[in-house]
């Protein structure tokens, strides 16, 4: 595979990883997703990666107004580190050699995260997974990932989710929602489309970095977009 990236940092929703079940961990799918992030880590692509906490907590949507926002969001922060350990252990299953980095202090879970650290074990070829979000409540996953792409000077943020690429509505509730190609970050804010969040999608737009939307329910579509095949939506 002759990639057009040479590093990338992709993100995944905790959800995906928990396939039909909605919630915990679908290993078939886990590994699925492992084997084919590995092919690619495999041809000399750096690979860093940042997961969701979504198939265990989903922050204040969870929270039902018992638990305060400040809270609600550490507990997400503690689903993605548990999403990491988990998905760690099966790319050494693999064969491939992955480290969790995290942004908060927990002892025996990973390194903490370093931006240096973090761009060695990319260029000894380790797959490298953020956990715990940026470590700060009130930030997302998404604007997470983009720090983090960022930090580690990414070419490209692969954003792999349930759904297929960004629409001009919920597919799933309006059948007349059109997929686009491609789109810029002004429209993505302009039409409140549920890419990333708005702080995410600022700061992308903001140091030009290139999202590609896809589905991971195929995970062989990550290989298809570093070979640089057009699926899903482009958001530049």
């Amino acid at each position: 595979m002759n990639s057009v990236y040479k590093r990338v940092l992709i993100k995944i929703s905790g959800e995906a990883l928990a396939g039909d079940k909605h919630t915990g961990f679908d290993f078939d799918v886990v590994s699925h997703v492992c084997e084919t992030i590995k092919k690619a880590s495999d041809e000399g692509v750096q690979v860093a990666i940042v997961i969701g906490g979504g198939n265990f907590w989903r922050g204040v949507k969870d929270g039902a107004g018992k638990v305060e926002r400040v809270s609600a969001d550490r507990m997400g922060m503690l689903a993605t580190a548990m999403n990491c350990l988990a998905v760690c252990d099966v790319f050494r299953q693999l064969g491939a050699d992955a480290r969790v980095m995290t942004a908060v202090d927990i002892q025996g879970v990973g390194e903490r995260y370093s931006t240096d650290k973090a761009i060695e074990h990319l260029n000894a070829g380790r797959i490298v997974l953020f956990a715990c979000g940026t470590g700060a409540p009130f930030f997302s996953t998404d604007t997470a990932a983009v720090l983090r792409a960022l930090e580690i000077h990414a070419d490209a943020i692969l954003l792999a989710k349930n759904i297929d690429g960004v629409y001009s509505d919920d597919p799933r509730r309006n059948s007349a929602a059109v997929r686009f190609d491609t789109i810029s970050y002004d429209e993505v804010l302009a039409r409140h489309l549920a890419v990333m969040d708005t702080t995410a999608t600022s700061l992308a737009m903001d140091n030009a970095i290139p999202v590609e939307v896809f589905a991971l329910a195929e995970p062989e579509n990550i290989l298809r977009v570093l070979a640089g095949e057009k699926i899903g939506t482009s958001v530049r």
